[in-house]
């Protein structure tokens, strides 16, 4: 008997069965449910495998932001760019599981997005509103339909902020879709009231090494019982929902436990029907069409319909893998879907159309892949600007021949589509051409679908199958995009200049690809730019006044972007898009005299190119100059994370040890528990990471700092640290604090949030043997990259030598 990882192999060898088998379990029921987080990452995954492919529900996840306020633990990328990663990477995990995504919050710009930790609702919604995160869950509701609702976490204290005003306005939502009287500008978007069924709270505490809940959880009224193992993969459920996780990579998830979870209690909170103690979550409601079938007060020929669709229905999945069975059975469902819309009264269509209109969807979805009537579907360029051109290519399968089969590429604004009528009966060749004013598409979509559709183009199909009409739509391999004309690259993008500094010209590198037009640039009083042998040359005309300005660059009279690649195997290729500026921040930076440093990253933070650019002498160290001479450097820097991220590093620590003893200054920036941080081992001393999380983070950026030890060697010198330092820090102050340290080391500043005890884990600094460690819980690297001043003049300090 196979196990389940060789099962999943031979899925993952063969899987158009499983992609049949994945539309027929769809078939099964009628009960849509939602789960509403607040980041990607945040959905029960395995219970959602079980929901959606043990019990046939339509699963749909609800997320208020595209995490981009998160970390990374694959690469560079933050904020807007880490938000397209964890967007992509929660559509890849809902595809595991077949489920939906429904967008709240639309990226970086939009008030509804991840602006970092959080650690109550009314600070979440001060950033948000809680009329608008509240409205656009109504507007969910209404536009899904779910009958039940689950939140991933508890409203209670100890819960992340985010966690706590999702949990509540989605709560609150429920009434207010229901009203007819509520939103009633949703009536022009076509979306009715509709009322949840049931709203259930999770029966556990969200504690772990990141949250504390502080209250227990609700008693669980009913429990979520995973049975058996996927038909199709021969998975237990739990699993494909770690598999799912998996593709959360950018925040580390995925698990392949020794036993998998198969129980999950939940809290029914609020009922439109007085419930006597439950046995499943599907009590009282319509759970498949026989159920439908039972409504008081239908007629008995609709009746009818809708049993004898349940039958064939059935028929359908017990024939599988028998294709050319499975097609049969379910064209008969679809005659008597038919038959059944065209009998039902009106009452009933209020309640229960939508389900109707999503199963004769689903079941010619399924009937088009039982015939093998599509392959595949891309456009080559996938890209393409306004003005260009790109071929589409739709490839139908063995069932198309001798069929009549109609494809009708679905393309956004200003793209026009013409078929090339000289291609062979299994494939439809279009020419794309795209308008001078074509839209620029969005590199964030509004949702996602199991069951295509997705992006901005996508190809539907009709297919004549004996004689029905069978219709389906389909996503391109690739996602198909309106790119700007032109991408311009800035090296580097940004200037660090201290007050005071001689020099007067810097050269920059300006690349433009794509569009060849003239290039112009907006530049601040004081500054010009102008060609030079090489490329162009920002030119300072007097002093530097402190401050940050920016020179922007024109193309064609029009505003430069810069388009950023992003690809990782998990989710293919995406790009993010900003305004191509050079920032300039002019500053009172004092260098340290003699630093040599060495800079041990992760590909987590970019704080030794800021180094670099601060004016430091900077060497990036690879595992070959770990293991080389380190004494050649007066200080070293380990970056976050790194230590979890590189093997090379983790196998150093015993040099690096030495390092410090024989008068080296080694600085090492936050590390969770789970980033190969040993307290005993890693640390030159011991140094304890505080657990959980929530507890030793300071969240508002503006908390008040206290200096511990103001005559410090890392606080006075070469700059002066003051009240001025903290001032402009964005998201947060720090995170990960110790909560225990060796007597080695001393504290040198204390903060909190409003309400909590002070902490004073933010900076370590303890003299050992000849040299130096100094532990930094302070975020800098990214109020470096936000050009906070305070953060260049202490990371200044930091960098000197013991």
């Amino acid at each position: 008997m196979l196990n389940a990882r060789e099962r999943i192999e031979r899925q993952m060898a063969d899987p158009s069965l499983v992609r049949l088998h994945r539309k027929l379990s769809r078939l099964k029921s009628t009960v849509t449910m939602m789960n509403t987080g607040a980041h990607p990452d945040d959905e029960h995954n395995g219970m959602l495998a079980w929901l959606r492919l043990g019990l046939g529900m339509r699963v749909v996840i609800a997320c208020s932001t595209r995490g981009e306020g998160g970390q990374n633990a694959l690469g560079p990328e933050r904020l807007g760019a880490l938000g397209v990663i964890r967007s992509r990477e929660l559509e890849e995990a809902a595809r595991v599981l077949d489920a939906d995504v429904h967008w709240l919050g639309h990226g970086p710009v939009d008030p509804v997005h991840d602006f970092g930790f959080s650690k109550n609702g009314d600070a979440t919604f001060g950033h948000w509103g809680e009329d608008r995160i509240v409205e656009r869950l109504v507007r969910a509701y209404r536009m899904e339909r779910p009958d039940i609702v689950v939140p991933t976490f508890l409203d209670v204290p100890g819960q992340h902020g985010h966690h706590r005003a999702m949990t509540r306005a989605a709560e609150t939502a429920i009434a207010l879709a229901a009203d007819p009287k509520a939103h009633p500008e949703h009536l022009d978007m076509g979306l009715k009231p509709c009322r949840v069924a049931k709203f259930y709270l999770p029966a556990w505490s969200g504690g772990g090494d990141t949250y504390d809940d502080e209250v227990p959880p609700p008693d669980a009224t009913v429990v979520v019982e995973a049975e058996g193992r996927d038909p199709a993969t021969g998975a237990e459920y739990g699993r494909i929902g770690e598999w799912s996780r998996y593709y959360h990579a950018s925040q580390g998830m995925g698990r392949w436990p020794k036993q998998a979870k198969k129980s999950w209690p939940l809290h029914l909170k609020l009922s439109s029907k007085r419930m006597s103690p439950e046995q499943s979550v599907l009590d009282g409601l319509p759970a498949s069409l026989a159920a439908l079938a039972r409504t008081p007060g239908i007629a008995a020929k609709f009746a009818e319909a809708l049993s004898a669709a349940d039958r064939a229905i059935d028929v359908a999945v017990w024939s599988f893998p028998d294709t050319k069975k499975v097609g049969l059975a379910l064209l008969e469902a679809a005659g008597w879907l038919e038959i059944a819309e065209a009998s039902a009264n009106d009452s009933f269509l209020r309640a229960h159309g939508h389900r109707l209109a999503r199963k004769r969807r689903e079941v010619d979805a399924a009937i088009l892949d039982a015939m093998g009537i599509f392959e595949r579907a891309y456009a080559d360029p996938a890209t393409i600007v306004p003005g260009g051109a790109a071929g589409l290519v739709v490839e139908l399968g063995e069932g198309a021949v001798s069929r009549k089969v109609d494809v009708v590429p679905v393309m956004p604004p200003g793209i026009s589509a013409k078929l090339d009528s000289t291609t062979p009966t299994d494939e439809r060749a279009f020419s794309l051409a795209a308008a001078a004013d074509a839209p620029i598409s969005d590199v964030f979509t509004p949702s996602w679908s199991a069951m295509g559709g997705n992006g901005v183009a996508h190809v539907k199909v009709a297919a004549q199958i004996g004689e029905r009409l069978v219709t389906g739509i389909f996503d391109l391999e690739e996602p198909f995009s309106v790119a700007p004309p032109h991408s311009v690259s800035l090296s580097p993008d940004a200037l660090i200049i201290p007050l005071g500094v001689t020099q007067t010209e810097w050269p920059i590198s300006l690349d433009v690809s794509g569009e060849k037009a003239p290039v112009s640039f907006a530049v601040p009083q004081g500054w010009t730019m102008k060609a030079g042998d090489t490329g162009w040359v920002a030119s300072l005309h007097g002093a530097p006044k402190p401050g940050l300005v920016e020179i922007e660059p024109k193309i064609g009279g029009r505003p430069a972007i810069r388009t950023t690649p992003i690809a990782y195997p998990h989710i293919g290729r995406s790009v993010f898009r900003t305004p191509a500026t050079l920032k300039i921040l002019s500053l009172d930076l004092k260098l340290p005299e003699g630093a040599r440093v060495g800079y041990v990253g992760g590909g987590a933070d970019r704080v030794g190119l800021w180094l670099t650019r601060m004016g430091l002498d900077v060497t990036e160290l690879d595992a070959q100059a770990l293991a080389g001479d380190l004494s050649r450097f007066t200080t070293i820097v380990v970056g976050i994370f790194t230590f979890g991220l590189r093997e090379d590093l983790a196998a150093a620590r015993a040099r690096l040890h030495r390092f410090v003893e024989e008068g080296g200054h080694l600085v090492t920036l936050y590390h969770r528990p789970s980033d190969g941080w040993d307290p005993a081992a890693t640390p030159p001393r011991r140094i304890e990471i505080g657990s959980p999380s929530v507890r030793w983070r300071v969240t508002d950026p503006a908390a008040e700092v206290t200096v511990l030890e103001s005559d410090h060697v890392l606080l006075k010198g070469p700059n002066q640290i003051g009240i001025e330092d903290w001032q402009g820090w964005e998201k947060e102050r720090g995170l990960y604090f110790p909560s225990r340290w060796d007597d080695a080391y001393t504290p040198l500043l204390s903060m909190h949030d409003v309400d909590e005890q002070p902490l004073r884990g933010a900076l370590l600094s303890g003299t050992i043997g000849k040299g130096r460690h100094s532990h930094v819980s302070l975020v800098l690297h990214h109020q470096m990259d936000r050009l906070v001043p305070g953060a260049f003049r202490l990371m200044a300090n930091l960098v000197q030598p013991a």
